[in-house]
């Protein structure tokens, strides 16, 4: 398999969490999401994902998946042996719930072009561009730590004593809420939980710096 990645991307670290933790090996394409103004912009890569998103999965029989959540739903009904989605039918749907609330309620508002957006077209200086990141991470923190510290579902992870979709997409998102100096001391849940699976080889190695496109 050949993932489309770039270090900090949020939802390509998701990917590389899965693969990690299921024990696939890929081979990474770093597609820078700045130099040459956006690398990601390029006939090259539209070619591979007309939306121009990273990451993109070109899988073994030549099929090219987008979206980070599809293609980590993907791989777990292709490759189970390490399921990432509960057995039960409630279960899932909690762990979607969590998974969720990342990728649609709080990841699209710190997105790189929203950002970029925020700047060129608003004029929004650097010191109101790291505002507006933090304020809307811990806006969605703060509905995600009730969720995980209210429910006797919670464990060692997200979902019970095994990681999940759910934990895949909330490590790169207390990465992200690190660089913009969120306050995690009010989420010792979520706090709680990314220290639990820093513990775990596979999230360790798809920590941003150890990816070959790192700066």
């Amino acid at each position: 398999m050949k993932l489309y990645t770039y270090f900090r991307s949020s939802a390509a670290y998701r990917v590389r969490i899965a693969l990690n933790l299921k024990g696939l090996a890929y081979e990474a394409v770093p597609v820078h999401l700045l130099r040459s103004g956006g690398e990601q912009l390029q006939p090259a890569y539209r070619a591979v994902n007309p939306a121009a998103m990273i990451p993109s999965l070109e899988i073994d029989d030549g099929a090219t998946l987008t979206q980070s959540m599809a293609i980590i739903e993907y791989l777990d009904e292709t490759h189970p042996a390490v399921p990432l989605m509960p057995a039960d039918p409630l279960g899932r749907a909690r762990v979607r719930a969590l998974a969720l609330t990342v990728a649609c309620d709080i990841h699209p508002l710190g997105n790189l072009r929203v950002l970029k957006y925020l700047v060129h077209e608003l004029t929004v200086d650097d010191e109101a561009k790291a505002a507006w990141s933090r304020h809307w991470i811990s806006e969605g923190f703060t509905a995600l730590e009730a969720m995980l510290a209210g429910s006797p579902a919670t464990g060692r992870f997200c979902h019970g004593d095994t990681p999940t979709l759910a934990d895949c997409c909330l490590v790169p998102q207390v990465f992200n809420a690190l660089r913009f100096e969120v306050d995690m001391t009010r989420f010792p849940t979520i706090a709680r939980i990314h220290a639990a699976c820093g513990e775990r080889a596979g999230f360790a190695a798809a920590h941003p710096s150890k990816q070959p496109d790192a700066e």
